[in-house]
Formats: structure tokens, C-alpha cells, sequence
């Protein structure tokens, strides 16, 4: 069964974790949006690994991992996360990750650009985390990026890169940001390309090859729903189409070829950035933070902690297809004797089942919140879901029904065995 990995908030949901716990049933794992301002941490067999482009199934020696052309991709981040994963001891061969040739290149001054444009934004920035991500995807709608097939013309893209540096230090100066050199621009990005050379290739034979042998093909999301281009709380999102659509545009596989889409969300709420967050609790933070819990594992920013918000949870089934649920970070509440649910936004007195597409009406949202008793004992010991307490097994069968949804897996803790299959 071909199965979509999808975040239902605004990422952070431990896509990772349960992308990792699939891959053993899956002979392909596909990465298809985003670029390294995502990360998964995945620990497996008493080992922490945080991958940021890699797919979460370059973790297992038989998997074989493409990168799409959805995604954009920093060359020289991959190579210095290619060595730190093989300094871990993962082998990262032609083999095991192959690259879309159609895939677009994040290149150094692509990320003082975002900083630029985080500084005109002054008090209405998004809180982006500075990769580059953004201008990145602009020059790809603008029809002006460059693709990793365009490194093999070296003549053409030296061209290009010089055009593209001078255009943007142009912007950079005008904010005393760091300015480049176009000769080193393109000495670093073609070194890291040499590097990266045996795993680019046209990836969609390849991958039409593999589903039409009926051989299973995992796709692992980034970001979360919340965070889409055209369905999360805009402006506050990234640049690309992270719900389960976005798999198939960013991979060039169609959608007759999904079977299911496995969304993933906390037992709570949390983000990174700035933006709308009606259900945000500062006492939940505090709790959290204080077992050292929910700390970005690209950036190390503490994540804003706050109330589980089926408003959006439910909006995000709908708009991927949901056909399970992945409920990670159940054992962050387990010290807690009463649970907040969100199950609308009261705006000017009216309640709204569904987020609202009006940025003003943000501002006005208050929660309505329904409340659970918690179970106040340890999960994570349980290795089944019979084993949770009933509380736990109530506040879960709630969530699912506001959601419409069925629970599949639930997560106790962070460790690949601590996964229980509903």
C-alpha cells in the first residue's frame, strides 16, 4: 500500500518517527517539498539522528530514497549532512538516495535574501528560519532558478550564477547584509555538486518503474498542513504545498498512485515562527520546555506549546484526505489532571468551525474549549494501546471524532518502539 506521510499542524508533529516506523514495510521512501528549514529527529536502536533533506528512510541499509523536484535543495547542506549522518554510521551510497534532476537549488545568497526580507517585514515578519527557502521557490515561479540538471551545462550556469549574485547583492546592500563574490558562489555550490553528481538522475521513470512493479512507495512530508502555500494560516506559511497533494506534484508520480495518507499530529499544539495561535497556553509551554521537550530540531527556537485545536485538525483531514491518524507526544500530558479540547473560534460572537481565511479574523479568534480528565500515569511503558490508561483511550476516540478520522498509531515517547498500532 502506497501511503502519504502528512503533518497536520505546523510541523514538528513527528513525521519523522512514524515515517521511520513505515519504512520497514515500504520498498521506496520519497521526499517531495520543502528544503532543509524542515527537520525530523528519529532515535533508533539507542542512536538520535536529525535529518534535514535526507529521507527519514536513509536510516535503513535496503530502502531506496528519492528527493523530488518539489523540493529545494541546498547542495551544501546535503553534503554536510551526508557526512554526518555517515560519521553515525549510515552509508549513503548511489544506490540509496537519488536525486531529481528537476529539483531546485538553494544557493548561498538565497538565504541573506530571506533575512532581507525579514527585515523589511519589521514587526509583521513571518519567522522564517533563514535557509533560504523562500527566495529559493521565488526564483522557481519566477522562472528564474537554476535546477540541478542545469550544473552539468557548467558554462551556462556560471553565467547564471553571476547574474543572479549581482541582482541580489543589489537588494543585500541596501540593508548592510553580506554581500558575494559570484567566482566563490560557484566554486562552494560545484564542489558540493561533484559531490552530490552519482545521485542526480531523472527520478520519474525510476519511480513509475517502482509503483507499477507494485513495489511500496512511502512518502514523507515536511512542515505541516498549517503551513501550505494556499491552505495554511497565510501569510504565516512556507513556500511550498505541504499537504498530501504536494506529493504527488513534487515527486511526478499521479494520484491514482496513493492509497492512504497517514496524518500526523500531536496529542497538542505547537509551532514555530510567529503567526496565529488562538489555542496557545504559556503554562503548557513552561511544563514542556521544563522536561526539555519541543526545541526545533533545525533551529533549537523553543516552540510555542498550547491546547490541542481540532478547528484546524479537523480542516487538515479534510484537506488531505486523512485516512488515519498518528497521535505522537501522548506522554507530554501525562502529568496533566484536566485537558483542554478546542472545538471552535468564537469571532465577534460567532463560533466558526472551520479557520477562518480573513488574516483580521485571527486576531479576534478565541477558543471554545470542551474538557477531558486527564490520566495522570505513565504511558510509556505501554506497548499496546490496550495497555493506556482509559482516560488516555477516551481523550484519543474524542479527538478522532471531531476529526473524522480514525486513530492508527499512537506515540508514547520518542524511540522507534514506542509506536502503538491501534
Amino acid at each position: 500500500m502506497n501511503t502519504i506521510v502528512t503533518g497536520l499542524q505546523w510541523g514538528d508533529e513527528g513525521k519523522g518517527k512514524i515515517v521511520d516506523y513505515l519504512t520497514e514495510s515500504a520498498d521506496v521512501v520519497v521526499r517531495g517539498q520543502g528544503g532543509n528549514n524542515a527537520g525530523h529527529t528519529v532515535i533508533a536502536r539507542g542512536k538520535k539522528y536529525v535529518l534535514h533533506l535526507l529521507p527519514s528512510g536513509i536510516l535503513w541499509g535496503d530502502k531506496t530514497n528519492f528527493i523530488g523536484n518539489g523540493v529545494v535543495l541546498d547542495p551544501i547542506g546535503l553534503v554536510e549532512e551526508i557526512t554526518r549522518i555517515e560519521d553515525q554510521g549510515v552509508k549513503v551510497t548511489a544506490e540509496s538516495l537519488k536525486i531529481s534532476d528537476r529539483a531546485h537549488v538553494v544557493l548561498p545568497f538565497h538565504k541573506e535574501l530571506d533575512a532581507a526580507r525579514e527585515a523589511s517585514l519589521g514587526d509583521q515578519k513571518i519567522g522564517t528560519t533563514r535557509r533560504g527557502i523562500g527566495p529559493a521557490y521565488a526564483d522557481k515561479v519566477n522562472r528564474c532558478g537554476l535546477r540541478m540538471a542545469d550544473f552539468l551545462d557548467r558554462e551556462f550556469t556560471e553565467m547564471k550564477i553571476t547574474r543572479r549574485v549581482q541582482e541580489a547583492n543589489e537588494t543585500l546592500a541596501k540593508w548592510d547584509l553580506q554581500t558575494f563574490d559570484p567566482k566563490e558562489v560557484i566554486d562552494q555550490v560545484y564542489t558540493a555538486f561533484e559531490r552530490l553528481r552519482p545521485h542526480v538522475t531523472n527520478i520519474i521513470p525510476e519511480l513509475s518503474k517502482v509503483w507499477k512493479s507494485g513495489k511500496t512507495l512511502l512518502f514523507e512530508g515536511a512542515q505541516g498542513a498549517l503551513l501550505d502555500i494556499d491552505f495554511g494560516t497565510f501569510p504565516f506559511v512556507t513556500s511550498s504545498n505541504t499537504t498530501s497533494g504536494g506529493a504527488c506534484t513534487g515527486s511526478g508520480l499521479p494520484p491514482t498512485a496513493i492509497d492512504a495518507v497517514v496524518g500526523v499530529c500531536k496529542a497538542y499544539t505547537t509551532r514555530v515562527g510567529a503567526g496565529p495561535f488562538p489555542t496557545e497556553d504559556d503554562g503548557l509551554a513552561d511544563y514542556l520546555h521544563g522536561l526539555g521537550r519541543e526545541f526545533g530540531a533545525t533551529t533549537g527556537r523553543p516552540r510555542s506549546c498550547g491546547w490541542l485545536d481540532t478547528v484546524l485538525l479537523h480542516f487538515a483531514c479534510m484537506v488531505n484526505g486523512v485516512t488515519g491518524l498518528a497521535v505522537t507526544n501522548v506522554d507530554g500530558l501525562d502529568s496533566y489532571e484536566e485537558l483542554k479540547i478546542c472545538t471552535g473560534y468564537d469571532i465577534d460572537g460567532i463560533v466558526h468551525k472551520y479557520p477562518p481565511a480573513d488574516r483580521s479574523f485571527w486576531d479576534r479568534a478565541k477558543p471554545v474549549y470542551e474538557t477531558m480528565p486527564g490520566w495522570n500515569q505513565d504511558t510509556t511503558k505501554c506497548t499496546s494501546y490496550d495497555q493506556l490508561p482509559e482516560n488516555a483511550k477516551a481523550y484519543l476516540n474524542r479527538l478522532g471524532e471531531l476529526c473524522e478520522a480514525p486513530i492508527a498509531f499512537v506515540g508514547v515517547g520518542p524511540d522507534r518502539d514506542q509506536t502503538l498500532v491501534v
